[in-house]
């Protein structure tokens, strides 16, 4: 078992969906980091539920409570202990369907794994409840990153087969933070927004595509070779539940270039090496470019749907039929797009860490 993820800048996350709280724990933190709990919470809020036509109705406060790490405003040095409580909690619709395999859920794979002792009510440890605690290392990891300039977004480029138009990062940054879906395409939003509405009357939901973005990233981060750039953020990215799949750059469209179309000529700008384009999505051989990092993945469809479905019942161990009742969301992409770009920063505070880019004392 791990829960806990980096090597210099670590986090440890911890609870279940429907348990007292979740929270996360923070080491490596730099004693002198300025840090707020409204850092925090206006990070989690954007991931917060009840807002937009995707959203479930389960409606948590979602208030950050900082238990460890940090006195008279500035990061101690400490581990940073994070929490937030669950407090909307309704037991009733697990209770009746506590012997029924959900699909597309991890019940199966966790009871196999942990012998029928883990808390199954709302998925547990394995439900999207947990990425709250990712959001909260996330709004640290930010803080950090901007003390050498870095800066990481994400924002929804498809859902349902409707996708977002090219715009530019600086319309991203405009745009997509004021949209209910975190889309900066408007047109496209409120096509995303009629299907999901389309589909909840159908009692069936819808995945997407999330793009992350991080900018002024310094050249030579990663560890080659097996902790490279790209491996790691792919991994914390797949721990993100409901995550798919994982591409860089063009990603899988470069199968469908010639190595003429897919390379990035280098030029000189300013004195500094660049490339022209950017098809490698700022990794070369695991190590930053220093062009913008640039990562894409794939949000299945939310599994917990009201539509009849074929399982087995684990305590007769016969066939058994399904119809899950609750409260979830149509779509769960425009939550995950704050998890992303969390993660995104979580990985490259390590890296920079591990570059010696960030002192263990901020003044």
């Amino acid at each position: 078992m791990s829960n806990t993820f980096g090597k210099l800048f670590t986090i440890t996350c911890f609870g279940e969906s429907h348990g007292p709280c979740v929270g996360v724990i923070v080491d490596g933190c730099p004693a002198g980091l300025p840090l707020a709990v409204a850092d925090i919470q206006q990070e989690v809020d954007l991931r917060r539920a009840g807002f937009g036509p995707a959203s479930t109705t389960r409606h948590e406060k979602d208030k950050v409570e900082v238990l460890s790490g940090v006195f008279n405003g500035c990061a101690t040095g400490a581990p940073i202990c994070l929490l937030i409580k669950n407090e909307d909690i309704n037991d009733a619709d697990y209770e009746k369907i506590k012997d029924l395999l959900r699909p597309g859920h991890a019940d199966f794979t966790a009871c196999v794994k942990y012998g029928g002792f883990n808390d199954a009510r709302g998925g547990g440890m394995f439900s999207g409840r947990i990425t709250a605690g990712y959001v909260m290392a996330g709004a640290v990891a930010k803080r950090i990153l901007s003390t050498i300039g870095v800066e990481t977004l994400a924002h929804t480029v498809e859902i349902g087969g409707i996708a977002a138009k090219p715009v530019s990062y600086e319309q991203v940054k405009q745009l997509a933070l004021n949209d209910p879906l975190h889309c900066a395409d408007a047109a496209a939003s409120k096509e995303m927004q009629d299907a999901i509405n389309s589909i909840k009357k159908f009692s069936d939901s819808l995945g997407g595509i999330i793009e992350g973005v991080a900018f002024n990233v310094p050249a030579g981060l990663g560890e080659p070779l097996f902790d490279t750039l790209d491996g790691d953020l792919a991994k914390a990215l797949l721990a993100i539940p409901a995550v798919k799949g994982v591409e860089f750059g063009a990603g899988f469209d470069a199968a469908r270039k010639r190595g003429s179309e897919n390379n990035d000529p280098f030029i000189l700008k300013g004195g500094k090496i660049v490339t022209s384009t950017n098809n490698a999505g700022g990794i070369l051989g695991g190590i930053s470019t220093g062009m913008p990092l640039v990562v894409r993945v794939v949000i299945k469809p939310t599994s917990s749907i009201a539509l009849e479905q074929q399982t087995v019942d684990v305590q007769k161990m016969k066939p058994a039929t399904l119809k899950i009742t609750g409260r979830h969301d149509a779509c769960i992409v425009p939550r995950a797009v704050p998890v992303v770009s969390a993660m995104m920063a979580v990985v490259l505070c390590d890296f920079a860490m591990q570059a010696g880019l960030i002192p263990g004392v901020i003044k």
